[in-house]
């Protein structure tokens, strides 16, 4: 007599979609935790990146007399007004042999909006932040206590935050190839969609800021933006694959 063989689950299997969804949307998060991160470390912590910048556009060429050290002192201020550090952006510096104020009306209200999208980004990362941790709780004393748990969760998170992360990044390599088709009509782009106003649209005869960060300034910028983050992500990713890799293979040998 030939019995009919069935394939039942171990008693012992886990299986939990909610940590996969999870896992992805927690990638995610962290992906932006990332961007937010790489715009700061170049924006912030970049040494001597600003005189460089200005150096190689001669942007003192187009400023009445103005010295490196007084245009850095202003740049100074600037950045700390973007970071919520100071209340304002009336900045008084010499040009021309003339104590004045940098910065007309016309640029303190842009950078006014300029500033919003700073603060809002480092709100992101702080709900990232908060969000990862909320998650890696929540997987400790949902798996406190079970051997199998344990070893399900050494599969399952990993593997969810490399899909998660290769969603992000392949959709960002394809917004960066477009981008770099024509940079500077998606320079224009963006601020049609972060600004509701035309205020970014300045005159280098009259507004000092758009001769201290031209166009190719952003360019620069961008692209040390993207470095720093592709770094990011592919130490993420690659931490991610080697433990999904080694929890695998762990459960392969447990027969699980």
């Amino acid at each position: 007599m030939i019995q009919k063989r069935t394939t039942e689950p171990s008693k012992n299997s886990v299986h939990a979609p909610w940590i996969h969804a999870a896992g992805i949307l927690t990638a995610l998060w962290l992906m932006i935790v990332f961007l937010i991160t790489a715009v700061e470390a170049v924006a912030y912590w970049t040494p001597g990146y600003y005189k460089m910048e200005y150096e190689k556009y001669q942007v003192l060429d187009d400023l009445p007399e103005m010295t490196m050290d007084d245009l850095l002192s202003v740049t100074d201020e600037m950045m700390a007004y973007l970071r919520g550090n100071r209340e304002d952006l009336h900045v008084f510096t010499t040009m021309g042999g003339e104590y004045r104020e940098f910065f007309n009306a016309r640029e303190i209200a842009h950078m006014e909006d300029v500033r919003g999208l700073f603060l809002g980004g480092l709100w992101l990362r702080r709900i990232g932040l908060m969000f990862t941790l909320a998650f890696a709780a929540l997987l400790y004393f949902w798996k406190r206590g079970r051997k199998d748990r344990s070893a399900y969760l050494a599969r399952a998170v990993p593997g969810s935050l490399c899909a998660g992360t290769g969603v992000f990044f392949a959709a960002c390599l394809a917004l960066a190839a477009v981008i770099s088709t024509d940079f500077s009509r998606y320079f224009v782009v963006f601020h049609h969609i972060f600004f509701d106003n035309d205020l970014w649209i300045l005159d280098p005869d009259t507004d000092m800021l758009i001769n201290i960060v031209p166009e190719a300034f952003f360019m620069d910028t961008a692209l040390r933006i993207a470095i720093v983050f592709a770094t990011f992500v592919t130490i993420f990713f690659g931490a991610c694959l080697f433990l999904w890799l080694k929890g695998r293979k762990a459960a392969e040998k447990g027969g699980n």
